[in-house]
């Protein structure tokens, strides 16, 4: 009988506080979802992605959404920038803000970009969301003076 390579990923030994993060309860589906949250925000720009912010109407904790458009490439180049976006969101989940629907559509250059480097951009992008959040959380929750 073998034991596995790495307890962490089965379960198995003293390293099972380690979990397998899935992007799948968090994933945009509908194009429902894509349509309002590009209503509801605008768009920011970093080296090699756009993304846009918008809080849910309904609060079902944090979403994210992948775009890749026939303008980056064949498909087998848009699956794999996918890919790589999937990957080093999937590392940090713990950094998407919370309530909120976040898109990020990838540049070409996200296919030739050292792994390193997208995911520090994910990681710096994901900040910048979280803190965007906690502003539109915090102005939406201030008293209105009474005039």
């Amino acid at each position: 009988m073998s034991t596995p390579a790495n307890p962490a990923l089965h379960g198995d030994g003293p390293a099972t506080k380690v979990r397998c993060q899935s992007l799948a309860g968090v994933r945009l589906r509908r194009h429902a979802d894509y349509q309002r949250a590009y209503a509801a925000s605008r768009k920011r720009q970093s080296a090699s992605m756009s993304w846009f912010l918008a809080a849910q109407a309904e609060p079902a904790g944090p979403r994210v959404g992948l775009t890749a458009g026939k303008v980056l490439g064949p498909a087998h180049e848009r699956n794999r920038i996918k890919r790589r976006m999937r990957e080093a969101l999937r590392r940090h989940l713990d950094l998407l803000p919370e309530d909120c629907d976040l898109i990020l559509h990838p540049r070409r250059a996200v296919l030739a970009l050292e792994f390193t480097k997208l995911e520090a951009e994910v990681v710096r992008i994901l900040s910048q969301a979280k803190a965007e959040a906690a502003r539109m959380t915090q102005s939406n929750a201030s008293p209105k003076p009474v005039v």
